[in-house]
């Protein structure tokens, strides 16, 4: 009932909008082509047509959220999908960024459901006693992880997670280990190939490539303590996921870890109007971001509206307090 109430208290208010509502003729930047984000911005360009027959959000594919970033911060883009972890760094002038981007404004939250995943061949894990990640530094053991290239958030969140835990470069070379650089495929192919001994990356749980290193080998997902998890998302403005048991067939509990979220994020330049449109026709028609892949089903009108990292576009923030989903 409650559900079926807030729909159509949204249903109304949009409906009492719609008559002023911008053609919008936006640009998109987004990640791989192919990829999750594409699809989403194949679904929000059905959303706002849906609206609008006149509208139309123009998908362009970039080197994904850091790269939105730049393109948002010189005003090359209307739009731009990104971490949660990205948009920090990029409001703080971290690196890549030479100083503080501060025109990004928030259209809506997309998704918070992608935890940081740490598998290790189970053989290793039983011989030298490995169950989470703390367990690493003290083991001993000649691990070769495999983390995201350079360039990639989850790369820099693992390294953090791993480096609160106790594993460095230092340590690991120190062990006879190392961490070798390389995408989620490339690390799925390296671990069976007998090259690797530990993956990581933050994808969505059962995810096709590490359903396939699940499948194809014998591994462990590793625990993650709540002390790395409180550390790493005060670093990079991530949140906390449980990953439940049996999402893997050698996982007999309740993981939880680091997990990370996606923004479409427009910036200070837009007009209260266009956000406005956007907003309400990604919230009347967000069966058409749900349908773009079964990873999206999750999508709801209350997780459009929460805050995250970057402020809220004044003309979105309206819509969605309007739409009672915001104080």
């Amino acid at each position: 009932m409650k559900t079926t109430a807030l729909a159509a208290c949204v249903g109304l208010v949009l409906a009492s909008s719609a008559a002023f509502a911008d053609t919008l003729n936006l640009n998109l930047s987004g990640g791989n082509p192919g990829g999750l984000w594409s699809l989403l911005g194949a679904g929000i360009d059905r959303a706002v047509r849906a609206d609008d027959p006149g509208s139309v959000v123009t998908y362009q594919a970039t080197g994904g959220g850091f790269a939105n970033i730049g393109l948002l911060a010189s005003g090359r883009t209307d739009l731009g999908l990104m971490h949660d972890a990205e948009a920090k760094i990029a409001l703080e002038g971290g690196e890549p960024f030479r100083a503080p981007v501060t025109n990004m404004r928030a259209i809506g939250y997309l998704y918070n459901w992608a935890p940081m995943q740490f598998f290790v061949t189970k053989s290793l894990a039983e011989e030298y006693g490995i169950d989470s990640l703390e367990d690493i530094a003290k083991s001993g053991a000649p691990l070769r992880i495999g983390i995201n290239r350079s360039g990639n958030i989850t790369s820099n969140i693992a390294l953090k997670m791993l480096a609160e835990a106790g594993v460095t470069e230092e340590s690991l070379s120190a062990a006879g280990g190392q961490f070798v650089r390389a995408g989620a495929n490339e690390q799925a192919d390296l671990l069976q190939d007998g090259r690797l001994d530990m993956i990581t990356n933050g994808i969505f749980v059962n995810h096709s490539s590490f359903r396939s290193v699940d499948e194809n080998n014998d591994v462990v997902l590793l625990s993650v303590p709540q002390a790395v998890i409180e550390a790493t998302n005060e670093a990079f403005g991530t949140g906390t996921m449980t990953i439940p048991a049996g999402s893997y067939k050698n996982q007999t509990a309740d993981i939880a870890s680091v997990t990370l979220g996606a923004l479409l994020v427009a910036t200070d330049a837009m007009t209260d109007a266009e956000a406005g449109a956007l907003a309400s026709a990604l919230l009347r028609n967000i069966d058409e971001v749900r349908a773009v892949h079964s990873s999206m089903q999750q999508l709801s009108p209350e997780l459009l509206a929460t805050p995250s990292v970057v402020p809220f576009h004044p003309g979105a923030e309206a819509v969605y307090k309007n739409a009672e989903l915001m104080q």
